[in-house]
C-alpha cells in the first residue's frame, strides 16, 4: 500500500524520498526492520494472550528428558508468523504482482489448516488433530491452485539467452559482448542442479511422442507441485519437534531462497551469472525480506525454553511458503539439498515406519532403524541436549544452504 502511496506523491509532487520506495533493497530492508518489531513486540503480547485463554501444548509422553515441563506452553504461534509477514508485505509489496498473491494465498491456506489442526487438538481435546486425509486433501487443493495459476497466468514467464554465435575475430575486435535476452515467454522450463545445461522442460517429458502433446504439459507440472507442496510442508511439519528447530532452519532456507529470487529477477545478475531471467519474481524478495524477519523474531520466544510454539498454525504454513517459492523461482530440484533437513526428518519416519512393518511381518516383532523418529528425537534418545541438536541441525542447514547457493556456478 504505501508503496503505492510513494510513488503517486513522486509522480505527482515529487515528494523527497519517495523514490527510495522503487527500489527492492529499500522495501526488503522496511520489511524485516518491521517484521522484526511486530514479531517481537506484539509476539509477547500474543503469548500472553493465549496463555490467559489456556490454549497450551498437549505433550505426549515420550520417554524425553524434559518433555512433561512443556506440557502447557502456549501454542498456536504461527499466529505470530503469519501476522509478522503478511502486515509489512501488505504495506511495502507491489499487490498486484502475481507471485506476491500466490504467496499470500499459500500464507492464509496453509495458516488455515494448520489452524484447524491446532483447534481441534486444543479445544476438542482430540490428540490426533485434523484427520491426515484432510490436510493432504488442503496441500493437494493449494497444489492445484499455485500449479494452474503458474501455468496459465500470462505475467508468468522467463526470457532465455538469444542464440546468436560469436564468433573469436568478433570477440577480440569488440570484447565479449553482452548477453542478449529473448522477449518474455511462457515455459515450463525448470533449473537442474550440477548439470551444464541445466534447463530442463516437463513438456520434454511427453513431447518427444509428439511435439503437438506440449499443450498438455500441465499433466506433468500441476502434479509436481502438488507433490513438491506436500512433501515440504509435512517435512517442516515433522522438523517441529525441538525448541528452535523448524524456525531456524527455515530462515536458513528462505534466505538462500531470497537470494535466488534476487539474481534470478534482476537481469543483470542473470546475465553475470548465466541463469534463467525471470521477470518480475524479484518482488517476491520483499516478501521474503519479511518472512525471515518474522522466523527470526519468533525464534526471540522459541529458543530453548520454548515459550511458544508453533504449532500445525505454523509449521504447515512455514513449508508451503517455502515450496511455492522453490517453484516460483524454478529451483525446485534443488529442495533435497536445501531442505536437506526436512528430507532427512521425512526419511527418518518412512524409513522406521517401513523398517517395522517389514520386520514385525518378516520375524513377528517389529524392529527400528533409529531409538525414535522423526530424526532428532532419535538424538535426544542417544542423550544429547535440545540445543546442542538444534545448533548442530542448524550448522548442517548452513553448509546445505551454502551448497545450494554455489550451484548457482556449478555446472
Amino acid at each position: 500500500m504505501l508503496y503505492y502511496l510513494f510513488e503517486y506523491l513522486e509522480k505527482q509532487y515529487q515528494f523527497p524520498g519517495a523514490g527510495l520506495f522503487q527500489f527492492l533493497t529499500f522495501r526488503a530492508a522496511m520489511a524485516i526492520i518491521l517484521s522484526l518489531l511486530i514479531s517481537t513486540i506484539y509476539g509477547k503480547r500474543i503469548i500472553n494472550f493465549l496463555r490467559k485463554k489456556q490454549i497450551g501444548e498437549t505433550v505426549r509422553d515420550l520417554g524425553l528428558k524434559g518433555q512433561n515441563e512443556k506440557a502447557g506452553t502456549p501454542t498456536m504461534g504461527g499466529i505470530i508468523i503469519i501476522l509478522a509477514t503478511l502486515i509489512p508485505v501488505l504495506l511495502f509489496a507491489r499487490l498486484d504482482n502475481i507471485y506476491v498473491i500466490l504467496l499470500i494465498i499459500t500464507t492464509l491456506w496453509m495458516g488455515a489448516i494448520g489452524f484447524v489442526d491446532d483447534y481441534i487438538k486444543i479445544f476438542k481435546k482430540d490428540k490426533e488433530g485434523l484427520k491426515g486425509r484432510f490436510k493432504i486433501i488442503g496441500q493437494v487443493g493449494l497444489g492445484v491452485i499455485v500449479g494452474t495459476i503458474l501455468y496459465v497466468h500470462p505475467e508468468v514467464t522467463i526470457r532465455e539467452e538469444l542464440k546468436n554465435p560469436v564468433t573469436q575475430q568478433e570477440v577480440i575486435v569488440n570484447g565479449p559482448a553482452q548477453r542478449e535476452f529473448n522477449k518474455e515467454e511462457k515455459s515450463t522450463k525448470t533449473t537442474l542442479p550440477f548439470i551444464k545445461n541445466n534447463e530442463f522442460d516437463y513438456a520434454d517429458i511427453i513431447t518427444w511422442i509428439d511435439e503437438d502433446w506440449g499443450k498438455y504439459a500441465w499433466l506433468i507440472f500441476i502434479p509436481v507441485v502438488i507433490f513438491i507442496i506436500t512433501a515440504v510442508s509435512n517435512g517442516a511439519n515433522l522438523t517441529d519437534g525441538i525448541d528452535g528447530l523448524a524456525a531456524g532452519s527455515s530462515a536458513i532456507i528462505v534466505f538462500a531462497l531470497g537470494i535466488f529470487a534476487w539474481v534470478s529477477g534482476n537481469i543483470i545478475f542473470s546475465d553475470y551469472l548465466n541463469i534463467m531471467n525471470i521477470p518480475r519474481v524479484g518482488e517476491m524478495t520483499i516478501y521474503i525480506a519479511a518472512f525471515i524477519g518474522a522466523l527470526v523474531g519468533f525464534l526471540w520466544y522459541n529458543t530453548f525454553p520454548a515459550q511458544i510454539f508453533m504449532g500445525d498454525t505454523g509449521s504447515l504454513t512455514i513449508g508451503g511458503i517455502i515450496a511455492v517459492i522453490a517453484i516460483a523461482v524454478r529451483k525446485e530440484w534443488l529442495i533435497p539439498i536445501l531442505c536437506g533437513i526436512f528430507l532427512a526428518e521425512n526419511l527418518s519416519v518412512v524409513l522406521q515406519v517401513s523398517y517395522f512393518k517389514y520386520t514385525r511381518k518378516k520375524y513377528g516383532e517389529g524392529r527400528r532403524i533409529f531409538k525414535m523418529s522423526p530424526l532428532h528425537h532419535h538424538y535426544q534418545k542417544l542423550g544429547y541436549h535440545e540445543s546442542k541438536i538444534v545448533t548442530r541441525f542448524w550448522i548442517v542447514g548452513i553448509i546445505l544452504a551454502i551448497v545450494a547457493i554455489v550451484t548457482l556456478k556449478i555446472r
